[in-house]
């Protein structure tokens, strides 16, 4: 995407966040006595109808979850109310994507004079009588068929849903979005991105680092760091170790060989490639650690198709660790193979982490679009496209921070154990938001287990024993299991409170499954620079040769979590490969744990408007391993 599309995305991604953030606040104040300073009415204005009144008490209780977070008043209604901003334009760009895609009728291209909108008036004449003739009734239609694949952003339970654009603001929202300027990028999976990153402007990254020169919360540290990483650095990086890892596990008997960015082992000194035991396509597992909107994860869904195809026509293949069979015994035809493959890859694949709910948010809408595209690729009609009920996307974040409902919460599970657990798990995650994939969860956690294990085994309440992983393997879905009932049994204000925790404690568990496991692939734009004030002594305890830089922090953690000879492909600053205060990140990390096998000095210009030059490169992890003659390094790649 060029420079000056990037900028008409820019311009009217700014210009849609203030229309719509005016707009809400105007109805938050104007209408529900919910002010920007924080003040909060005692009870809902008799002018509100019984609609409204049930709205407000669900805008009360979700101001009140945020402060629970540690938010202060005045903090948390703003939170609420970019958020809502930022919800509706995001849920109005997927229209206008899914419309270029043909996977919903014409709904905001033409507002309410799109086909699809006349269609279903048609069928419902009554709906003239509506102050708007049903066009929000018919877009909300679509948001709840939407999201019984796609819940993430078009639930709408969520409290961002409250609140409506009214009828001019909806109008401008909707000329923004089909202006001329923009009518090339809809059909462009990374569109979505752009907008992720340009709804927070320069001017407010600005303003940041102004004010204190290291982050001082997580939000600061997911703005700060929001540089979408250009597409030929995302292809090199990902031929260069998922393609490159298919290119060994198949002995370079593979379409991969011809990727535009794939350095292979040059002829004097590895005339024969490396061979690598091969797997079933399902249980190969990539992980962008801090994923931002997706971009990594889609790209590498492109190599996965193709895996995936090659895998099954082999003629000898492992059995996958999950079935126990091999994609042909499970997928007999080519036809079953295809309804299968979008849905294998985003549910068995694709792992990625990130700390703004935001970022998450898109790059599980863009790995869905990206799906239904593939299903469209391989000719499996709408009717056969089994629903991709969830992404391996999750949001880093504190667990709730309500004393009282997480002991609310903790003494309904059942055996006690589990409660013990959970407690752990919130205190062990209170740092989540600050340090993302960098907290090692998963060590901490297992450590609770041992303990909360013992304890209970001391005093003879429980006669089964309860180790390390083998319990957790059934704790966290039973704690997920638990949220779930607790979410739903109750009604009203108090009934969302408990919704948002509950969601959020979710988030918590699915952070922790995640970080328990291990990837043949780890592929990262990480955050640079310092990390958050709060997380600062956290992060000197943890990574005691790293902590000058989230970036080196990131690689190291990136290396722990690869299987061995597990590859790590990351776009950085090239500091750390010559500043004296990277000497143990190169020399005990680098050289040591996972030395490079390609590399590229790319210098400035690279992440758009970060000022910082940089480098791709891509390890191979390999235990004990020095510098090798035989890694290919190129600079300048």
């Amino acid at each position: 995407m060029d420079k000056p599309t990037r900028s008409s995305i820019e311009r009217l991604t700014r210009r849609a966040r203030r229309l719509l953030e005016q707009e809400f606040r105007e109805q938050l104040e104007g209408e529900y006595d919910i002010l920007l300073d924080g003040s909060v009415g005692m009870a809902p204005g008799a002018h509100l109808s019984e609609g409204q009144r049930i709205a407000w008490e669900k805008l009360v209780s979700a101001v009140a979850h945020k402060r629970a977070s540690g938010l202060r008043s005045a903090e948390a209604v703003a939170a609420l109310l970019r958020e809502m901003a930022f919800q509706t334009l995001n849920r109005f760009v997927a229209l206008k994507m899914l419309e270029a895609r043909e996977l919903v009728k014409e709904c905001v291209s033409q507002g309410a004079n799109s086909g699809g909108f006349k269609e279903f008036a048609a069928l419902a004449p009554g709906l003239v009588a509506l102050p708007d003739a049903g066009y929000r009734l018919y877009i909300e239609t679509i948001f709840d068929e939407l999201g019984q694949e796609v819940g993430v952003l078009f639930d709408r339970r969520d409290v961002a849903s409250l609140l409506w654009p009214r009828r001019q603001a909806l109008h401008e929202l909707l000329d923004v979005l089909n202006d001329t300027e923009l009518a090339g990028v809809w059909g462009e999976d990374e569109t979505i991105g752009w907008v992720y990153q340009y709804f927070n402007g320069d001017d407010e990254r600005s303003q940041m680092r102004a004010e204190s020169q290291a982050p001082r919360n997580s939000r600061e540290l997911a703005v700060r760091n929001q540089f979408f990483t250009p597409r030929y650095v995302v292809q090199f990086l990902t031929d260069n170790t998922l393609g490159r890892t298919w290119f060994e596990m198949t002995r370079g008997e593979t379409r991969l060989a011809h990727l535009d960015y794939l350095v292979k082992p040059v002829e004097e000194d590895d005339a024969q490639p490396v061979e690598r035991v091969r797997k079933d396509p399902r249980d190969l597992r990539v992980l962008d650690p801090a994923c931002g909107s997706g971009h990594f994860l889609l790209y590498a869904f492109d190599l996965l198709v193709t895996i995936y195809r090659e895998g099954w026509q082999a003629e000898t293949a492992p059995a996958s660790e999950a079935t126990g069979r091999t994609l042909r015994e499970d997928y007999p035809t080519q036809d079953a193979l295809h309804r299968a493959i979008p849905k294998l890859i985003v549910e068995h694949n694709l792992h990625g982490v990130d700390i703004d709910p935001r970022a998450a948010q898109i790059a599980s809408l863009a790995l869905w679009m990206r799906a239904q595209r593939a299903y469209r690729e391989l000719g499996v009609r709408r009717a056969d496209r089994p629903p991709i009920a969830r992404t391996h996307v999750v949001v880093a974040e504190s667990m709730p921070g309500d004393r009282e409902l997480v002991e609310q919460f903790a003494s309904t599970l059942k055996p006690p154990v589990l409660g013990e657990l959970f407690r752990g798990m919130v205190e062990e995650m209170r740092l989540a938001g600050e340090l993302g994939s960098l907290l090692k969860i998963e060590q901490a956690l297992e450590s609770v287990v041992r303990r909360t294990a013992e304890a209970h085994r001391q005093g003879r309440l429980f006669s089964a024993p309860m180790e390390g992983r083998d319990f957790w393997d059934t704790a966290d879905q039973r704690i997920l299991d638990a949220l779930a009932r607790f979410a739903e049994d109750a009604a009203g204000g108090t009934g969302v409170h408990r919704r948002l925790f509950a969601e959020d404690a979710a988030q918590g568990v699915a952070f922790v499954e995640l970080m328990r496991k291990r990837f043949d692939v780890v592929l990262m734009n990480p955050p640079f620079g310092a990390g958050s004030l709060a997380a600062k002594k956290a992060l000197t305890q943890s990574y005691p040769r790293t902590k000058n830089d989230l970036y080196a922090a990131f690689v190291e953690r990136g290396i722990q979590l690869l299987h061995p000879r597990g590859m790590l492909g990351a776009i950085t600053s090239r500091t750390g490969f010559f500043l004296s205060s990277f000497q143990k990140w190169r020399e005990e990390i680098l050289l040591k744990e996972a030395p490079p096998v390609v590399f590229a000095d790319l210098g400035y210009g690279v992440l758009d408007s970060a000022m910082v030059e940089v480098a791709a490169y891509c390890l191979r992890k390999e235990e004990g391993l020095g510098v090798s003659t035989k890694n290919t390094v190129r600079r300048g790649a």
